[in-house]
């Protein structure tokens, strides 16, 4: 559900629609608590909500920073992998001339096919799929190498460096297809623990005493933006190839810059 909402829902959209549930939910809680338990008001128990309160709100930012954190290494290993790539495929490119025109000229056409490819299918490698047009232009671009007859030590020495790169380029690449794969976001046990943190936060907020209705209904306020904003990180980058945090085919968009003709 949290990757079709991440998907399909714009990023303003999410947030926005946490905060209205949250704090709309939050303010009817309230209500209804200080409707049903007025003594509440008094502040009689502020001095054991004062006690436990922060407690809960250090576990709570501890959870909260530490999975943003974890979550943010994902999607910057996502991103590196992606360059890693990208940088492949450019290095290879930068000795095209060594090889002469015919051959330099198949190994140009063999990079951009495949990287106008790999750019092509990033909607279905977000999720670790494959498409025929990408794995064919990777295993032509191999056949390509592999036909080639050094002449001299000069082109023998850019083969052997070609060759390494291009293994760098594949291993990039299964890399980023079992990445995006594997990484499908917290599970349940993750989001329950973040949820029920975050339940309790907004509970002791609530059922702190104060004799100013208006006062009470801000600060209770504030607390659901917060929550809110942290359920809405949490949301987005738990996909590193989906969302507004996510990375981006832009590297191998650079390989098909690099390698077009110049106009």
């Amino acid at each position: 559900m949290a990757r079709w909402i991440v998907i399909n829902v714009p990023p303003w959209a999410v947030l926005a629609g946490f905060i209205v549930v949250i704090v709309g939910g939050t303010a009817v809680v309230q209500a209804g608590v200080r409707r049903c338990f007025p003594r509440l008001r008094q502040g009689e128990h502020n001095e054991m909500a004062q006690f436990v309160f922060p407690v809960v709100a250090v576990v709570y930012g501890f959870l909260i920073g530490f999975l943003v954190l974890a979550l943010w290494g994902q999607v910057n290993s996502a991103d590196q992998s992606t360059r890693n790539e990208g940088a492949a495929a450019v290095q290879m490119a930068g000795g095209l001339h060594a090889f002469g025109t015919a051959d330099g000229e198949r190994i140009r056409q063999g990079l951009l096919a495949y990287g106008r490819a790999a750019a092509a299918e990033w909607p279905r490698a977000a999720a670790g799929r494959t498409t025929p047009g990408a794995e064919n232009a990777l295993k032509r671009l191999s056949a390509t190498y592999e036909a080639i007859k050094p002449r001299d030590d000069i082109q023998r020495a850019f083969l052997t460096s070609s060759l390494a790169s291009l293994r760098d380029l594949s291993g990039a690449r299964t890399v980023r297809l079992l990445q995006a794969r594997t990484n499908i976001g917290p599970p349940p046990s993750l989001w329950l623990v973040v949820l029920l943190n975050s339940g309790l936060v907004l509970w002791f907020a609530v059922i702190f005493g104060a004799e100013r209705a208006r006062m009470h209904y801000v600060m209770v306020a504030a607390v659901s933006v917060l929550v809110a904003a942290n359920l809405f990180l949490v949301t987005e980058l738990a996909y590193p190839f989906v969302g507004v945090f996510s990375t981006s085919p832009e590297p191998l968009n650079e390989v098909v810059r690099v390698l077009s003709p110049s106009r």
